[in-house]
């Protein structure tokens, strides 16, 4: 376990790219269990279960919906596996360490320093997911930037949607 969490922090430094995860069916469902364990409980910060629940499950859709569509429309669904795998290991690290901050704020505790420390972590999360995009497509990193620039937006549009 301890490599892939190395692995997956070298992604995140973009040294590595979701080529180097290796196939694993087992290692992609590990890692979807981790990513809702933590989207779960960064949701349970500010919502109830039933809430938590319904955007937890909204967000595996468009996430594995995302990286599908993506994969299938360039012609490279044979990678589905470890983009996937470099999504959602990736977003859980980062998500992991933005847990303290996001509670902090939760309790209106923190001020500047914090938010400017999700900010970071939030940027960061977009030039990793970019980088995740522009190596499973064999694209230049600003194409990646700009898709999960999209994605991104996208997806908190439509969290907002439901939310409301």
């Amino acid at each position: 376990m301890y490599d892939i969490i190395k692995l997956l922090f070298e992604i995140c430094l973009f040294k590595k790219g979701p080529q180097d995860i290796p196939y694993s069916v087992w290692l992609l469902r590990l890692l979807m269990v981790i990513y809702a364990s933590v989207t779960a409980l960064m949701l349970s910060l500010h919502f109830d279960s039933l809430s938590v629940l319904m955007q937890l499950i909204t967000d595996m859709v468009l996430v594995v919906g995302f990286v599908g569509l993506l994969l299938s429309v360039s012609r490279k669904l044979g990678r589905f596996n470890q983009t996937l795998s470099a999504v959602l290991g990736t977003d859980a690290m980062i998500s992991f360490m933005a847990l303290p901050g996001m509670a902090t704020l939760e309790l209106k505790q923190g001020g500047l320093t914090v938010l400017l420390i999700i900010v970071v972590l939030m940027t960061w999360h977009w030039a990793v997911l970019g980088h995740i995009i522009s190596k499973a497509l064999d694209k230049a990193l600003s194409f990646g930037f700009g898709l999960a620039f999209l994605y991104l937006f996208g997806s908190y549009q439509l969290m907002g949607f439901f939310i409301s």
